[in-house]
């Protein structure tokens, strides 16, 4: 089809989600995704690509809307990628999410003789639910069409907020964001604010140079505590002292303040260096009966309640004994390992990060627990046949692998070690799908329990529970 032979509209109806929280809808025998589509929708659509087998377009008219459409409380939907179904009530998201599950496991993993995918165990708090958020300083403001109808004189030389989906040069300035805490939306808005009055440069990765990079918050949404980080390019302790003093002022609910400096050009939010300028450097968590120190740029899950359901979830799933060894893989600060070790023997977890293995080390000792001990390095490289003789095989294997999976060495290891169960943790159901291929003939897929981790979103955490033939 030739760029003039190209329709300008279609009318579509969407059928079912797709991947990415797109709606799929069927034109000419091509599959065609909408975002922002709903199944039950009728849409007015303009193509965007058209390939011979699928084709792209976006909505520009809501014709007949699906029972499952609410109206999104937040303006910047639909031009922040992070809230991508906040249009769609919750319920139905579940369902969707349960549904993805499936079309992931059976028709991109090939698995067959799969259980009934679970309904996924939904959040309680909708909003305000993240424990950590990133925001980027930009020198681009990305304005939204009703920002430019009001007429209105904007300063496009200052954003703080989120990156727009697929251009790290442009920034969304935010006044809110509705995943984050009350304190969040305070601090954001006036530590925006406060930058902007001392007149502090902002990054530029264009030019390499500029002050301000980054602004990471997380929340002890148990405890109560505050962490703020401010990520800059440069090290300027008058600065940051000053700002330590404001905070102390303005923001008793501050519990630490840290700057990371970052002087390499890769856009991350994290430094080659840390200072503290307020309290210790760290906040605490609580799950369950344990509680969790977390710094700047240790790894726990953001959604504190969530998470302390798949903890009790993989409790129940696991069917511990006194007497197993438990070996918990891609470990991270420990958390797993830690709220398990009170049901077995002994755990191990192996982790690659050097930050993420003192952070679970310090987390041990912090809760008095003695039967766990903590390696750190590649899991396919720590896993060798002197730490099993050293240490035992597994009886029980947790797997909380990145989102790209078990490199194919680790599924071999398993393999080999052929622990009598095997919990799989996955934020990717597509990658743990591959990976449960190459131990289907091995193992036999008892449970699949979705954990909705990040509700108005697509995302799904999803756990299986594998047991040797």
């Amino acid at each position: 089809m030739t760029s003039r032979s190209v329709p300008l509209e279609w009318i579509l109806d969407i059928e079912k989600p797709a991947f990415e929280g797109k709606g799929l809808a069927r034109l000419d025998g091509r599959i065609v995704f909408v975002p922002r589509g709903v199944p039950g929708d009728r849409l007015r659509v303009r193509p965007t690509k058209i390939r011979s087998q699928y084709a792209e377009a976006i909505p520009i008219e809501v014709l007949r809307p699906s029972p499952d459409r609410v109206d999104p409380p937040c303006p910047y939907f639909g031009t922040c990628g992070g809230c991508s179904w906040q249009h769609v009530r919750y319920e139905a998201q579940l369902a969707y999410k349960r549904e993805l599950v499936r079309e992931l496991f059976v028709h991109l993993g090939g698995l067959t003789q799969l259980p009934e995918v679970a309904p996924p165990i939904g959040a309680e708090r909708l909003f305000g639910y993240r424990n950590k958020l990133e925001f980027s300083f930009s020198p681009r403001r990305w304005l939204l069409p009703k920002e430019i109808a009001t007429g209105e004189v904007l300063d496009r030389d200052f954003a703080l907020g989120f990156h727009l989906p697929g251009r790290y040069d442009r920034v969304l300035h935010l006044e809110r964001c509705w995943l984050a805490p009350e304190i969040g939306n305070r601090l954001l808005q006036a530590i925006g604010q406060y930058a902007r009055s001392r007149g502090w440069s902002i990054y530029d990765p264009h030019k390499q140079a500029g002050y301000l990079r980054n602004l990471v918050l997380r929340f002890g949404l148990r405890t109560g505590q505050v962490l703020v980080n401010l990520v800059t390019h440069t090290d300027e302790p008058e600065r940051m002292q000053e700002m330590a003093d404001w905070l102390r002022e303005h923001f008793p609910e501050v519990t630490t303040f840290v700057n990371n400096i970052n002087t390499r050009p890769a856009q991350v939010a994290r430094g080659e260096w840390e200072r503290v300028y307020l309290g210790p450097g760290y906040i605490e968590e609580q799950i369950g009966p344990f509680r969790f120190r977390i710094s700047a740029n240790s790894f726990f899950q953001t959604n504190t309640e969530q998470a302390e359901r798949l903890y009790e979830l993989l409790r129940e799933l696991g069917e511990f004994r006194p007497t197993d060894r438990l070996y918990d893989l891609y470990c991270g600060a420990g958390t797993i390992a830690i709220y398990l070790s009170p049901f077995v023997q002994e755990a191990i977890g192996i982790e690659e990060v050097p930050v993420a293995v003192q952070n679970a080390e310090e987390n041990a000792r912090l809760n008095g627990v003695q039967n766990v001990r903590f390696f750190c390095g590649d899991v396919r490289k720590v896993l060798s046949e002197a730490l099993l003789s050293q240490y035992g095989k597994p009886d029980v294997v947790v797997t909380d692998p990145p989102r790209s999976g078990m490199h194919p060495d680790v599924v071999r290891l398993l393999r080999t070690m052929a622990p009598e169960r095997i919990l799989y943790v996955s934020c990717h159901p597509a990658t743990q799908a591959r990976d449960l291929k190459g131990l289907i003939d091995r193992y036999r897929i008892e449970v699949i329990q979705p954990v909705d981790m990040f509700p108005h979103t697509y995302h799904i955490e999803t756990v299986v529970r594998l047991r040797r033939l």
